[in-house]
């Protein structure tokens, strides 16, 4: 139970019962756990990851690849069930030593290529493929500043403000309005942008676009947290604009169903081997 006079001991120590929907497994070790090997598919392209924001990334990024015709980008995807701990499995730790979804392997390279950290992975595929991502330096710049910012930012949405608001045991109103407060002043710097370009780097739609949408389109729409109203989400209005506009794109309406194992049937497709898995689904 959380303490308001809580004093920080001299030296920490982990203390298993700590609370928090993820609590049964956080722990500060990391490696794997137990032995499992990951299955194969037919593709070069391995994708081990589950349909949260930052999964939803990659999915959408492989979807909108194959939308534009590049055949190259077909992929498996297994589901990586985080609540029950897949992630400290040892064939997903070899891809990834952090434990954290997604993970990707390229099979076409010898040796096999493992790429992991979703923003590395965007860029990956949009080099490998060359893609959703400016040629000139200043295009492909001001991309990169708007993929980083989100690499940057969103922990606090996240880790922060989604924990403390959504997730904690017990609601304190320090952190929720700390968090509150910088993830207002993240969507007005998202608004403000929108308000001068169609997408978020400029006229062109890129892999800043599919790294930003997961997270901040998901709050304005009310898809995470259920905080639309909190935040008065609705007063940034060029971002609502983006964000509706993306979530009608014919990839991202499948994207985000992969390596979903939650919600409504005709919204999950666990695993993704080809356009067939998306039948009367999309």
């Amino acid at each position: 139970m959380s303490d308001p006079t809580y004093t920080p001991p001299k030296i920490w120590s982990f203390d298993a019962a700590n609370g928090g929907k993820f609590a049964n497994i956080n722990r500060p070790t990391a490696g794997a756990r137990f032995e499992k090997t990951l299955p194969r598919g037919e593709h070069a392209l391995q994708l081990h990851s589950m349909a949260t924001p930052n999964g939803v990334k990659v999915t959408v990024m492989l979807e909108e690849l194959l939308e534009a015709g590049y055949s190259g980008a077909q992929y498996d995807a297994y589901p990586i069930n985080i609540g029950d701990g897949d992630q400290f499995g040892s064939g997903f730790v070899d891809i990834n030593p952090n434990s954290k979804i997604p993970a990707l392997i390229d099979t076409s390279n010898s040796p096999e290529t493992r790429i992991f950290e979703s923003g590395s992975i965007l860029l990956y595929l949009a080099e490998k493929f060359e893609a959703f991502i400016p040629k000139d330096l200043a295009g492909r710049t001001e991309c990169m500043n708007w993929l980083f910012w989100q690499m940057g930012s969103a922990p606090f949405l996240g880790g922060g403000f989604g924990h403390f608001y959504a997730y904690a045991p017990e609601k304190y109103q320090y952190p929720i309005d700390r968090y509150a407060m910088e993830v207002k002043r993240q969507l007005d710097v998202l608004d403000k942008q929108l308000a001068k370009n169609k997408f978020i780097a400029g006229d062109q739609y890129t892999i800043a676009d599919m790294a930003i949408w997961p997270w901040y389109g998901s709050l304005v729409r009310n898809v995470v947290y259920e905080a639309a109203e909190f935040l008065q989400t609705h007063e940034y209005t060029h971002l609502v604009r983006w964000a509706n506009d993306i979530a009608q794109r014919p990839a991202v309406k499948r994207g985000v169903k992969v390596n979903r194992t939650w919600g409504e049937p005709e919204d999950q497709v666990p695993e993704r081997h080809s356009a067939a898995d998306f039948a009367g689904k999309v």
